[in-house]
């Protein structure tokens, strides 16, 4: 998260919006990195980027001195605008990128600027319904589906629903398949692993619901454990 300095407003018009995601592209195809979600809101902005090539220091350094520079000739101003340090954490499994995803995209929401998600212009979520601009949408609707146009009516539904708070959410310990599989058995009880296939989805639901809320579980083990599609696990 980049946010100005004393919560300053960084972007004063659509102009200044529009100028911010050009280099968000521009750096984005000099550096290598990916972008998997955005949001422009009046003073900060909240990005996920995965690193590749450079450090995530020297990309966010490249991003905000080319804004700025912009930004101060265009208002005939100097001096810093944005916080010292960018405000950043880690992702490391599906289930904590995709609450962040929808994190991001509800920001507009929360800050009661707009009362539906899909009418703020100045978020990903158009690249990802729409057709993609500088977010690597497939990544994180391939997820939810395989079939993309599937995908995309699972990733609608998703990001409609309620979710925690960006930096209340913590990131978990990863386990092993091994020790997954011992949580697994644990919520299960007597029941076998295979019988949540054929199981009554109500009461399938309320199993995997526990699971998910296990600690160090992702989504991606108990599909592979259980033989349940990502899909069904996600939205259990």
């Amino acid at each position: 998260m980049l946010r100005g300095i004393n919560r300053q407003i960084i972007f004063e018009d659509d102009e200044d919006r529009v100028k911010f995601i050009d280099t968000l592209k521009h750096y984005k195809q000099k550096c290598g990195f990916n972008i998997f979600a955005y949001c422009l809101m009046d003073n900060h902005v909240h990005l996920i980027i995965k690193v590749n090539n450079e450090s995530l220091e020297s990309i966010m350094k490249r991003i905000g001195v080319s804004y700025v520079y912009w930004y101060n000739w265009k208002y005939k101003r100097s001096g810093h605008l944005f916080q010292d340090r960018y405000k950043s954490e880690v992702i490391e499994d599906d289930s904590y990128l995709l609450s962040v995803v929808r994190y991001i995209h509800q920001n507009p929401i929360r800050a009661n600027i707009m009362p539906i998600i899909g009418e703020y212009p100045w978020s990903s979520y158009g690249e990802y319904i729409g057709h993609p601009r500088i977010v690597d949408a497939t990544f994180v609707l391939e997820i939810f589906s395989q079939d993309i146009e599937k995908a995309k009516e699972i990733f609608v539904d998703f990001m409609d629903e309620q979710g925690a708070n960006f930096f209340e959410i913590k990131n978990k310990p990863r386990l092993t398949d091994e020790e997954a599989k011992q949580i697994v058995k644990q919520v299960l009880g007597n029941i076998e692993t295979r019988d949540l296939q054929t199981m009554e989805k109500t009461k399938r639901d309320g199993y995997l619901r526990q699971l998910k809320a296990s600690e160090g579980v992702s989504i991606r083990q108990i599909a592979r454990i259980s033989g349940l599609t990502f899909n069904i696990v996600v939205k259990a």
